[in-house]
């Protein structure tokens, strides 16, 4: 939605755009929680940057990432001293 709360996008625009995000939600909030290639390969763009550029918000972060993360750095700083 735009600043005045109309719909940013109408038309087929906004159904491919709903279909984008129920393809990346997790199950639990109602979507599939499909893999950012398929979402590319399902919406026919060219090269994954798109994909990511368009709708990479809408993907969940990663949270075992960043505890990994998080362990790399404890364990460095250890070693440092």
């Amino acid at each position: 939605m735009d600043a005045d709360g109309n719909a940013k996008y109408t038309g087929l625009h906004s159904l491919r755009h709903f279909v984008a995000s129920w393809s990346i939600n997790p199950p639990e909030r109602g979507g599939q929680g499909l893999a950012s290639n398929a979402v590319q390969q399902r919406l026919g763009h060219s090269s994954i940057l798109m994909t990511m550029d368009t709708y990479g918000h809408l993907f969940p972060a990663d949270k075992d990432a960043y505890e990994k993360l998080a362990d790399a750095e404890r364990a460095l700083l250890a070693d440092a001293t």
